[in-house]
């Protein structure tokens, strides 16, 4: 039971007095219609505050009951600033007997980071290079105009339409890479900023939707790999994925697909998602807005945002192809396929690979690295990537620009090493095969399980 005065509970008014709560009481208030999060030892109730919640109600949902001090940092940017958003819903403090880390974790292990995070910030490596984003920018912007001028002066040929679509497969991965990094705040100082040159790459240079990815990916970094948290891991009964959802699938008699063969269906998926994604959304979004449904506002925008974005270059110049010389279109969707295989396997040479289970409530540190893995630094890895071949820095510190990720992860290898963290490091091959071994590895225990158990 909570002690003390008064608590402002659901009003939205500031506690009179100030109130003391254990864990054991924290901790049941995890609910859809019930839910409290701890801060730096301050209890917040974020019942009625989640739906207006910028990052999307289900990231803030998935850290009720908990201490959630390490994810509150990684998001934010200017904690000061949201800290005035957080007053009205203050409603107490961890009792002066109770431990600042939930469910028995390393306290010290938690300190420590927290330590590493303020040498990072002393360190200005949250700080952006206006020169680093200017010229990678720059570079994507060019590959867009350089496809602009080959096919107003050489036409629609065989060779120019295969450099171009080369071109234009490298300029539209590159722009992923970038928009992911101004959804991440990284870029500039002020939020603002980051997101409205967020949703110009994003919806001008990509033609996909801001609020779709913030609705998906936070939720992504804040649980990663968690089963019902993580939406990437969730696949819609198309794959399964660790070693105790095949079997449980297994047991239950549940065959979708034939999961033994997803490490070879596996390689229809980016190009099928490629197609498919941007008119599955757009016939979804009727549905989405009836009423009595409950979805996140975030992801009712996707089918605006889908259906109303600019035609970026890609698409205007096919449709130009495809006015002179239709025979050529198949092939131009063809090799346009290779950017949907680029994002995927780079995306999923990180994670699919690693643990995959449900919560089991570990401290920030250790729940990250559980999930991630980082592939060997080199210059070709690093633009190919989008430096996401440091995820586990990036998972870390997701606000932290990229190009200093490369510094913080000495410090990061050597508290590892401190507490006996696994951190595991590969080659960009090898990436790419576990991730096919780690398909069938899942999918052959979900054919034991359904043939046997």
């Amino acid at each position: 039971m909570g002690k003390g005065g008064e608590q402002g509970g659901d009003s939205g008014e500031p506690a009179a007095q100030i109130r003391f709560y254990t864990w054991e009481e924290i901790q049941k208030h995890n609910l859809r219609t019930d839910k409290w999060l701890v801060i730096e030892r301050k209890v917040y109730n974020v019942t009625k505050w989640a739906n207006r919640h910028p990052g999307g109600q289900r990231v803030i949902s998935h850290c009720a009951g908990e201490d959630a001090t390490d994810a509150f940092q990684a998001f934010h940017i200017n904690p000061t600033l949201v800290q005035k958003f957080l007053k009205p819903l203050l409603i107490g403090e961890l009792a002066p007997g109770e431990p600042s880390q939930d469910r028995d974790k390393n306290s010290q292990l938690v300190e420590d980071f927290r330590t590493l995070r303020k040498t990072a910030e002393d360190m200005n490596l949250f700080r952006a290079s206006p020169l680093f984003f200017s010229f990678y920018l720059g570079h994507i912007i060019a590959m867009e105009v350089l496809a602009w001028l080959m096919i107003s002066y050489f036409g629609t040929g065989w060779i120019t339409t295969l450099i171009l679509a080369c071109i234009l497969t490298t300029s539209q991965a590159q722009a992923g890479w970038l928009q992911h990094d101004f959804g991440h705040l990284s870029v500039f100082k002020k939020s603002s900023w980051n997101h409205v040159v967020h949703k110009f790459v994003i919806g001008h240079l990509k033609g996909a939707s801001a609020n779709w990815w913030n609705h998906r990916h936070f939720q992504h970094h804040a649980k990663p790999n968690i089963f019902q948290k993580d939406p990437d891991v969730n696949m819609l009964h198309i794959f399964v994925l660790g070693d105790t959802q095949p079997v449980e699938y297994g047991k239950k008699k549940l065959k979708y697909l034939p999961y033994n063969h997803q490490h070879e269906y596996f390689f229809l998926r980016p190009g099928l998602g490629h197609q498919l994604l941007p008119a599955l959304l757009h016939h979804l979004h009727p549905i989405l807005r009836r009423p009595g449904i409950p979805v996140s506002p975030h992801l009712c925008q996707v089918g605006d945002l889908i259906t109303t974005s600019p035609l970026f270059p890609k698409y205007l110049m096919k449709l130009r192809v495809q006015e002179k010389k239709k025979s050529k279109i198949a092939k131009w969707d063809h090799l346009l396929f290779l950017e949907s295989h680029w994002f995927v396997w780079v995306t999923q040479m990180n994670h699919i690979p690693m643990e995959i289970d449900s919560e089991k409530h570990r401290d920030w540190l250790s729940s990250q690295m559980a999930a991630t893995c980082n592939i060997e630094q080199s210059f070709f890895n690093d633009w190919f990537t989008g430096h996401l071949n440091f995820q586990i820095e990036h998972h870390l510190f997701p606000t932290m620009p990229r190009h200093n990720f490369w510094k913080v992860k000495p410090l990061v290898k050597s508290l590892c090493a401190k507490y006996g963290v696994h951190y595991e490091e590969k080659p960009l091959g090898k990436a790419f095969v576990d991730i096919v071994g780690s398909l069938k590895k899942s999918g052959d225990l979900w054919l034991d399980a359904y043939l046997h158990k």
